[in-house]
């Protein structure tokens, strides 16, 4: 049986899909709670929050994530970051997923990737489960209801956490699998609940459609200043660096906090929602935020809450650090209406450095940006991915390696162009450890964060005096009005200067040993910003 609102010449059974039992197609926000706490996936919170426990995997797979080998991908794919399958291999996992499928209830959402109408990808989202339904219902883009009438979309992503794939068969590493199909247009994700994995295959997708259209995916979020779309902000940096909260300033308007474009016109969000992690969230320092938390249908992902009051624990990290709320863009006061604006005026980096190193700000040349966009540093943080239970560094180029199928020198030549066309001004942040490593150290201060933000984005910063860094070349301002000078210089905020020097020597050759392998792909100017 066929119930919600969809164009009736592109069903499932128009697309092969056959024999399935009830078929929800698009259904609003209050039906997706109702048919998720109907069939027992979760449990309606205070305010109607749908709290919601992934299981065993509460972060990404990425090491589960394949692009299909065909030749028409062949010469295009980062193959050494994106692991291979064979065409034949994924065939069986569609012919075996599709049997999976029979007789069982779907829930389908037609939606769009990306806020520009010129630049937006149709994808239809086929879930096992409601609540999937409802978070990438609120992740990307709603098409007004007369839309879907006909609704095409151009790629497929199916859903299925009770599917269990062979590693034998499918040509995979273990039952979970993640499988990109550029030929059949087609995406299959199964054995894991992390709904997260949902938004990251769109992502994966306009990260390897947009830049031949010659526009710029970013893993990014972006703002702009109030009534000025063209005074925009992007904030690049992996999950827990700070692009939901940096970005989530009551003085500017949000576009998004996660994935963007920068296209001929200008920023542009993908999505139509956020995903913000939870740990330690408090309604004093991201109000906002903290109340989507117990606002209608958004969903709280494996958070530990009382039995009896509901109340949630925003401390309790058992499940993982890696907890999460999705949530309409609309639930944030302050959020654009239409999740596009101008070409950035500031390119800010972020980076949760685990040595305690790096400044809580630097001024970048254009070659730097570049030199620290390839290089792409920061310190995962417990959760995000499986096996990472305390801030480890790491280099994930691009801000974002686990999303890329070109080579980074793709988006890199993309981004070095866009901002010699515009002029842009570039800062790298760091938001990790100040007065020693994690361990010793303690987390940069929120406030001092934002107010050297604030600075950047005013133009004020421009005006004050800057130091060079001995270490890494760039420019670190030596004073800023409301900000702890001791902050500024992260070699005196170390109980043992020697140790600090140590310390940035370490890193200092961790960034060169990483960026060897992009020296015989950059231009001169890039290659002389390289640290080490």
């Amino acid at each position: 049986m066929n119930r919600g609102r969809v164009n009736p010449a592109c069903k499932l059974e128009d697309q092969g899909l056959h024999g399935l039992g009830n078929v929800y197609y698009n259904l609003i926000e209050p039906a997706l709670v109702q048919e998720a706490v109907r069939r027992g996936e979760g449990e309606l919170g205070l305010g109607g929050a749908f709290l919601v426990s992934t299981g065993q995997f509460t972060g990404r797979s990425p090491k589960d994530k394949f692009v299909v080998r065909t030749p028409s991908v062949e010469n295009t794919i980062w193959w050494e970051n994106n692991a291979p399958m064979a065409p034949e291999a994924f065939d069986r996992l569609y012919e075996d997923m599709t049997a999976h499928m029979k007789g069982r209830d779907y829930f389908v959402q037609d939606l769009f990737g990306g806020a520009d109408p010129a630049h937006r990808l149709d994808v239809r989202l086929v879930t096992e489960l409601a609540w999937h339904n409802l978070f990438i219902r609120h992740l990307l883009r709603r098409p007004a209801r007369e839309e879907l009438d006909s609704f095409v979309p151009e790629w497929t992503i199916i859903n299925c956490p009770e599917f269990k794939a062979d590693p034998a068969r499918h040509g995979c590493r273990t039952e979970t699998v993640i499988a990109l199909n550029f030929d059949r247009k087609l995406i299959l994700i199964g054995n894991t609940a992390y709904a997260g994995e949902n938004k990251k295959s769109v992502f994966t997708l306009l990260n390897y459609l947009l830049p031949e259209k010659g526009i710029m995916p970013m893993h990014c979020s972006a703002n702009h200043a109030p009534g000025k779309p063209e005074e925009a902000a992007i904030f690049f940096g992996l999950s827990g660096t700070g692009k939901t909260t940096l970005s989530a300033d009551p003085n500017r308007v949000l576009i998004g906090d996660d994935e963007h474009g920068w296209s001929e016109n200008g920023t542009f969000n993908f999505e139509g929602g956020c995903y913000a992690k939870t740990i330690n969230l408090s309604a004093e320092a991201e109000p906002e935020i903290y109340a989507t938390t117990h606002r209608f249908a958004t969903v709280i992902e494996n958070m530990v809450y009382d039995p009896e009051t509901l109340e949630l624990d925003f401390q309790d990290a058992s499940l993982t650090e890696n907890m999460r709320c999705a949530y309409p863009l609309e639930y944030i006061s302050n959020a654009s209406d239409t999740g596009m604006g101008g070409h950035p005026k500031n390119v800010i980096m972020l980076t949760c450095d685990a040595f305690g190193v790096l400044p809580p700000i630097a001024r970048l040349t254009p070659a730097q940006a570049m030199y620290h966009f390839l290089s792409g540093f920061t310190s995962k943080t417990p959760g995000t991915e499986r096996g990472v239970t305390e801030p480890t560094p790491t280099f994930s180029t691009c801000f974002g390696a686990p999303f890329m199928p070109r080579r980074p020198e793709v988006y890199g030549k993309l981004l070095q162009q866009k901002i010699k066309d515009t002029g842009a001004s570039c800062w790298l942040v760091n938001t990790g450890w100040t007065g020693g490593k994690h361990g010793v150290g303690k987390r940069m201060p929120i406030k001092a964060t934002r107010a050297l933000l604030t600075a950047a984005l005013d133009g004020s910063l421009n005006s004050v005096e800057f130091r060079k860094d001995p270490n890494f070349g760039f420019e670190v301002p030596v004073a800023v009005p409301g900000v702890d000078t001791g902050l500024l210089d992260p070699r005196g905020t170390w109980a043992d200067p020697a140790a600090y020097d140590a310390q940035a020597a370490k890193l200092v050759e961790m960034f060169a040993n990483n960026f060897g392998q992009y020296v015989a792909h950059i231009d001169d100017d890039v290659k002389a910003a390289a640290i080490g």
